[in-house]
């Protein structure tokens, strides 16, 4: 089967060597996350990844989660609850959860790297406690003082789960349709009544509660999505006292039989009735769900990452044993009976995709990591809002472009098995599989590109954009006259350019036909990805300098093929934009058979 080891000191380079963040932490106040807690940090989550919970990601594939229809109950595989409990012992739901809460109030920056570990080692077990982490920053946002303080203690412990309530059967995208009700009661709460599908977590025996946020319509509700409220609908009631009470009236339905992620719980739940409590303003529940959204989108980005990662060392340790052929120029290794497959060209081809792409992917994660914690802790309310626009920028970009990305990499990982990828043995195909839903699940790809061109382009007159182009520049300038990486500037400043220009045109074009702004969404939002790599392999490149010659040497080689083999795709996605909408939409409907 696959194994994993989680990659420390690639983390650790980009931490303290390319972003810098001991002294960001500082200049924060969160003097707490000196280098030594956040080493402690790393090697910690690492152990606990790469021991505890990577030995049952196999065992969750082969067994998967159990429903029983006459309880309504779900059983997890073997060794999740185990695992679970040993997460919470280790208290590791509250990592950089408020303290006043219960958590460790250590920056968000730090969740990042424990997210990827645990999506590397099970994507499956790891959706259990994810979710949970929206359901806080949901209830502490938007909750009333007293849903805070019953609700986010025992979340932030781990004694409870939280989910996301969105999709019903006849509704994802446009929430506007859909038909939960919530009716008042007497005492202030009210009774909530419909489906839900794909609920991930909806039901399991990890905890003894399951906080469901929950989006339904009051009976005085405006249509569409103007009118959706959010509850909090826990399985067993909660008083306002925090008094557990009886089950609420609401149950899982059944659970999804699924391509991948099989000891994932994805729950239809049926609300009959069930006691909720507003969270929020009347009709605004959307604005408190995207606080959810917005930090989930972000973890399912990690989830591609760390499904990269681990695909990456399999199929690099594969490479370096199998044994086939002679090197094209000649036997590299002739006391041998053939050459490993990776002097092959094309096997490089692969692995340095993947290389490039994850490491380039993990930069951009925990960038917009830091831009959390900038907009949460730094003292310039100028500076919170410069960050806050960024990362909204960004978020779309991530969750899209590492998923999609991951799909990409768990498939070149398995090719260079050849068949003994495509057999259950090693374990290559299980990732690739895994891989498949993360495009999907918390908007598709469609959606985080329709969301990058249309609300954080368009209608923000590329607020964002603008901002990562003045970091771009800033660097440039920063290096210009440096022999030593003229190679990446040159390239990166001139993407920089058409990046601005493309938006322009864009957006000249949709001021005459709406159409044309989901015409271009799609390569809009990888063109962005691929630019946002290249400047982080510019500034890895510079940052590596100096440093251990093998880091150093890597990361400029790196480097130079992303630039040379993987940037170039850009080329296409240009060419695309410029297409206009007019290919896509000539055709009749009716022709399309």
């Amino acid at each position: 089967m696959s194994s994993y080891t989680a990659p420390v000191a690639d983390i650790r380079f980009a931490l303290h060597d390319v972003l810098g963040v001991e002294a960001l932490f500082q200049r924060l106040g969160l003097s707490e996350a000196t280098a030594d807690i956040i080493d402690a940090v790393l090697e910690e989550a690492a152990r606990f990844s790469g021991t505890v919970l990577a030995p049952l990601n196999s065992v969750g594939d082969e067994i998967g989660s159990v429903f029983d229809k006459s309880t309504a109950a779900v059983t997890t595989p073997p060794g999740f609850k185990q695992a679970y409990d040993q997460f919470v012992e280790g208290g590791w739901t509250g990592l950089t959860a408020a303290p006043e809460f219960g958590g460790q109030g250590l920056p968000h920056t730090l969740g990042v790297p424990l997210n990827e570990m645990v999506n590397a080692a099970n994507l499956a077990w790891g959706n259990f406690p994810l979710l949970s982490h929206g359901a806080v920053e949901a209830l502490k946002h938007h909750g009333e003082a007293w849903q805070q303080e019953v609700f986010l203690k025992p979340l932030i412990e781990g004694r409870w789960t939280g989910t996301m309530c969105l999709t019903e059967p006849h509704c994802g995208t446009d929430l506007g349709l859909l038909k939960t009700r919530a009716e008042p009661n007497a005492d202030g709460s009210y009774s909530i009544t419909g489906t839900k599908i794909f609920i991930t977590a909806g039901e399991h025996d990890l905890t003894d509660n399951i906080v469901h946020l929950v989006l339904a319509k009051l009976p005085d509700a405006p249509p569409g999505p103007k009118g959706i409220s959010l509850f909090v609908t826990p399985k067993f009631k909660v008083a306002r006292d925090g008094t557990v009470g009886e089950r609420n009236a609401l149950a899982c339905g059944s659970i999804e039989h699924k391509m991948g992620i099989k000891a994932s719980v994805t729950c239809v739940m049926n609300f009959d009735g069930a006691q909720g409590y507003l969270v929020g303003q009347p009709h605004k529940g959307l604005q408190a769900m995207f606080t959810m959204m917005n930090t989930a989108r972000l973890g399912v980005g990690l989830q591609g990452i760390g499904l990269s990662e681990r695909a990456y060392q399999n199929a690099l340790r594969y490479s370096r044993e199998r044994l086939q052929s002679r090197s094209l120029s000649g036997a590299k290794f002739p006391d041998k009976p053939a050459d490993p497959i990776i002097v092959q060209p094309d096997v490089r081809r692969m692995l340095l995709t993947i290389k490039s792409l994850t490491e380039g992917s993990r930069l951009l994660a925990l960038h917009a990591a830091t831009l959390i914690d900038v907009a949460h802790h730094a003292q310039d309310p100028a500076e919170r809002e410069r960050a806050d626009t960024l990362v909204s920028f960004l978020t779309p970009i991530s969750k899209a472009c590492q998923t999609e990305w991951g799909i990409e990499n768990t498939y070149h990982a398995l090719q260079c098995f050849g068949g003994h990828g495509y057999i259950h043995e090693h374990g290559m195909e299980q990732l690739a599989r895994d891989a498949r839903i993360t495009t999907l699940y918390e908007g598709t790809t469609g959606i985080q590109a329709l969301d990058l061109m249309g609300r954080k382009t368009a209608a923000s007159q590329a607020a964002g954009l603008k901002l990562f182009l003045a970091e771009i520049e800033a660097f440039a300038r920063e290096h210009e006259g440096d022999a030593d990486l003229a190679e990446f500037i040159k390239p990166l400043r001139d993407q920089a350019s058409e990046w601005a220009m493309l938006t322009r045109e864009v957006l000249e074009r949709a001021a005459r036909d709406p159409e044309e702004i989901g015409a271009a969404s799609y390569d809009y939002l990888f063109y962005s990805g691929y630019v946002v790599l290249a400047y982080w392999w510019a500034r890895s490149v510079a940052a590596a300098r100096g440093k251990d010659t093998n880091l150093a040497t890597a990361k400029r080689e790196t480097a130079r093929f992303y630039y040379a083999r993987i940037l170039p795709r850009t080329m296409a996605h240009a060419a695309h934009i410029r297409s206009g909408a007019k290919a896509l939409m000539a055709l009749d409907e009716a022709l399309f058979g």
